[in-house]
């Protein structure tokens, strides 16, 4: 029975006594988003950087205040006494959310601790114990707190799913970390749901706490469902870790079933099977046998080069793993170094191989966003896609083909050196046109249209031998078309540029001529050019050049040295000046004797 709003139950309206009582009891229930809350205390607190130790201290520390502030205290300084939060607290006068906080951060801090083991877990193996402890903790405050949403009665309908859905994906967890995967996959099952639910009910800026909260479960339902034998679910693995979802995938494959990883112990390739013996190598190769599904089951071209860029990271660790067992093992060193091709070695050939030919792979790839940006007139990385951008793509995939031909221990192999020198032709094809392209640009003709027929020629001689990439075929036939109506286009610009240049058609032509000399230059040359109605219009250069000008000669008088010229003293008065001597001075001197000389 649906009760409305102003409705007893009974069909008997309210009265407003009734409605305000019932609008008392609602306001009085209590309220804690739980997600939103250890969200934003896990970000904050050390968990944006992976720091559970840190969050795990600011858990005990908040704790420690809440007690103080709700006077809930565990004891006094000298003896401890348990005291846990009870539906007594809850339905109390004295009541307030913050008591809900006590158990959830006791479950979030043992959560904390875990996670801080599994971390040291790697180094050493027995921590692993300790952690299955305090995830047990964990459980069950976490159970705690569910029992006084429900039981209590004093907690609104938001809190008690919330209370759930925490509970629901720690008891995932610990039986994720025992190993119980159907009672995992149906616990965590349970958390995705609610949270769902929860998330479609809400407005739309509150769901994002949820729809993370889902994304993050997401890995760990696939992964039990593999270990229960979902064989779609390995694939399912491969795509999140591309997408960035699952960043320890070797871990997970290497706790998979013994069945399926049993599988890959030997590898067969051009002939030969040879034994896996690196634990990276086998699940590298587990990994590769879903990588077409992944990749075609991927959006977007960009997830696609994602998933083959994890894939190729893989693959290099693969090949570093073998090299250090062969640096390691004398048996095998001796062996790597005579004639005869060991396992070991082609095995690493053929890891080679295969990071080659998924580079090849992503670089097509590549090739493909760019061709359909340029297509479209998108930009890439804030860049528009020109000619010379593919040129240079092309040229890395011929450069890949190049290391596939010189591969240890198959340079002497006619069947795979054709196979290679035929898809080779065909991506010189791609390269001679995109220089062509390129060329046409610089307006070098004669030039595009000499690498427009041998594009032609290797398209030819691609097409007639046997691809196997049908892909490749389909690319070329196209390549084919395009080349002629490019042919005909370089033709034409040819033409139209040699009647420029005719001087007739200069006076003649429609077309704007452009010349570098100014206008003032050239004033008997009519010629229509438009340049000269814009903003930079050429007609005089400024400042002028400079021109050279003759210099002010220099004069030296050799010949005042050489010449005797007239004593002229008795006519400027300086021989009077001589004879009047010093004056008074000079009385005085004659009159004592002074001044006289001995003769």
């Amino acid at each position: 029975m649906v009760v409305l709003e102003g409705d007893s139950g009974d069909g008997q309206p309210m009265s407003p006594d009734e409605d305000s009582k019932l609008e008392t009891k609602l306001s009085s229930l209590l309220s804690l988003e739980i997600f939103r809350v250890i969200k934003d205390a896990q970000q904050q607190h050390g968990l944006r950087h992976g720091d559970y130790q840190r969050y795990r201290g600011y858990c005990s520390r908040r704790l420690r205040r809440l007690r103080k502030v709700l006077k809930i205290p565990q004891g006094d300084r000298r003896h401890y006494r348990r005291r846990d939060i009870t539906a007594t607290h809850l339905t109390g006068s004295n009541s307030e959310s913050r008591l809900l906080c006590v158990p959830l951060l006791q479950a979030e801090r043992a959560w904390a601790h875990a996670m801080q083991l599994r971390q040291e877990a790697n180094t050493e193996p027995r921590k692993k114990f300790h952690l299955v402890s305090r995830l047990r903790k964990a459980c069950g405050h976490a159970q705690m707190l569910l029992q006084l949403c429900e039981q209590s009665g004093a907690c609104d309908a938001r809190t008690q799913l919330e209370a759930g859905a925490y509970a629901a994906w720690l008891g995932g967890a610990l039986l994720l970390e025992l190993q119980q995967w159907r009672p995992a996959a149906e616990s965590l099952t349970r958390a995705q749901l609610v949270l769902e639910k929860l998330s479609a009910a809400l407005p739309e800026d509150e769901r994002l706490v949820y729809k993370q909260k889902v994304d993050e479960l997401k890995p760990s339902l696939r992964y039990c469902a593999y270990n229960i034998g979902d064989e779609s679910a390995a694939g399912d693995l491969v795509a999140m870790r591309g997408q960035g979802l699952i960043e320890n995938l070797d871990t997970l494959m290497a706790q998979a079933k013994e069945s399926r990883s049993g599988v890959m112990h030997e590898v067969e390739w051009r002939g030969r099977r040879v034994t896996v013996r690196p634990e990276k190598v086998r699940l590298f190769l587990i990994a590769l046998q879903d990588l077409a599904k992944s990749v075609a089951g991927a959006p977007t071209v960009q997830a696609k080069i994602d998933i083959l860029e994890n894939i190729l990271m893989d693959c290099k660790d693969a090949i570093t793993a073998i090299k250090e067992e062969i640096k390691n093992d004398p048996k095998l060193k001796t062996a790597s170094e005579n004639q005869q091709m060991s396992s070991i070695n082609y095995l690493l050939s053929y890891l080679m191989y295969l990071r080659l030919v998924r580079t090849i792979e992503r670089n097509n790839l590549l090739v493909q966003q760019a061709e359909e940006a340029r297509k479209n007139n998108v930009q890439i990385d804030g860049k528009k896609v020109r000619p010379q951008d593919l040129t240079r793509l092309y040229e890395i995939i011929l450069q890949n083909y190049a290391e596939l031909q010189q591969l240890p221990g198959f340079e002497n192999d006619t069947a795979y050196q054709k196979e290679i020198e035929t898809e080779l032709k065909a991506y010189r094809a791609f390269r001679c046109y995109y220089i062509a392209q390129v060329l046409t640009g610089l307006r070098r003709f004669r030039e595009a249209l000499a690498m427009l027929e041998r594009c032609s020629t290797y398209t030819t001689e691609s097409l007639a031998s046997k691809l196997l990439d049908k892909q490749l075929l389909e690319k070329l036939r196209v390549l084919q078309k395009d080349i002629e109506s490019c042919k005909f286009e370089v033709h034409a610009d040819s033409v139209l540029e040699d009647d420029d240049e005719d001087e007739e058609s200069k006076y003649t032509s429609g077309k704007s001529f452009k010349d570098k000399k100014p206008l003032v230059d050239r004033l008997d040359d009519y010629r229509e050019e438009s340049q000269v109605l814009t903003k930079n219009p050429n007609i005089f250069k400024m400042p002028p050049p400079m021109e050279a000008v003759p210099c002010k000669p220099l004069f030296f008088d050799l010949a005042c040295n050489f010449i005797e010229f007239p004593n002229l003293d008795d006519k400027t008065g300086v021989a009077n000046n001589k004879k009047q001597g010093a004056g008074i001075t000079g009385l005085v001197k004659g009159f004592l004797g002074w001044g006289k000389s001995d003769k």
